[in-house]
C-alpha cells in the first residue's frame, strides 16, 4: 500500500475529499474536486438552459419571476467556456429571497452563498465530482443583470468574444484549482466591456 500511496498521490488525495460531504470540504479541497475546465462551443448548452428554464418557470410562481435568462460563457455563441449553464432568475423587489431558496433547495438546488440581495446556488456537484449537466444559479432583484450586458456585447462582437476566449485559455491552467484568482484575473476585461455594453444597450 505504501508504494501506491507514493505513485498516486493526487489519486489518493481525491478519494479523501469524496469520502467527504460538499458541506464539510473547505474552498480548497472544493476547488480540487471541481477544477477550472473549458471546452469547445456546445449547441446543446442552449438545451441544457431550456430545459432548466422549463423547470424553474414551473416551480416558481409568476407572481415573483420578472425574468429569466441563460447568461456567462456558455450563452456567448462559438467560444470556450466551463460546461456549466449560468442562469439568472430576477424577482420583484417585494419578494422574500428566502421563499425563493425554500423552493430552489427543494428541487435540487445548494444555496452556496447569500447576501441582502443576492443568493447562488447550483445543481449538478456530487461527492464525486461534476455530473454530466452543472448550473448556477443567480437569483437577484430585478435590475441586478450586468451580465445581460456582457452577454449580448460579446454576441454582437465576435472579435471582442474572441479576445475573451483568449484570456480565459491563457487563464486555465495557471488558475485551474483556484477559481477566485481566475475570476479575478478576468476583471479587467469584463469591466471594460461592461462600459461599453451599458452605453450602447438599457435594461
Amino acid at each position: 500500500m505504501i508504494p501506491a500511496l507514493n505513485i498516486f498521490p493526487a489519486l489518493v488525495k481525491r478519494d479523501k475529499i469524496m469520502s467527504k460531504p460538499l458541506s464539510e470540504m473547505t474552498l480548497e479541497e472544493l476547488w480540487q474536486l471541481f477544477p477550472i475546465f473549458l471546452t469547445e462551443y456546445q449547441t446543446y448548452w442552449t438545451e441544457w438552459y431550456q430545459e432548466e428554464y422549463t423547470l424553474l418557470s414551473a416551480i416558481l410562481s409568476k407572481n415573483y419571476i420578472v425574468r429569466i435568462n441563460h447568461i456567462g460563457s456558455t450563452a456567448i455563441k462559438g467560444i470556450w467556456a466551463k460546461p456549466i449553464i449560468d442562469i439568472l432568475v430576477e424577482i420583484i423587489e417585494q419578494t422574500n429571497m428566502q421563499l425563493i431558496c425554500d423552493i430552489l433547495t427543494e428541487n435540487g438546488y445548494l444555496c452556496m452563498s447569500q447576501s441582502e440581495n443576492r443568493m447562488s446556488f447550483n445543481k449538478g456537484y456530487t461527492e464525486r465530482g461534476f455530473s454530466e449537466k452543472v448550473f448556477h444559479l443567480h437569483l437577484r432583484y430585478i435590475g441586478d443583470n450586468d451580465e445581460l450586458y456582457f452577454r449580448d456585447y460579446l454576441n454582437e462582437h465576435a472579435d471582442i468574444a474572441k479576445e475573451y476566449e483568449n484570456l480565459k485559455i491563457s487563464l486555465w491552467k495557471l488558475y485551474e484549482h483556484n477559481r477566485d484568482r481566475y475570476t479575478n484575473a478576468k476583471g479587467n476585461f469584463i469591466a471594460n466591456v461592461m462600459k461599453m455594453a451599458k452605453e450602447k444597450y438599457s435594461y
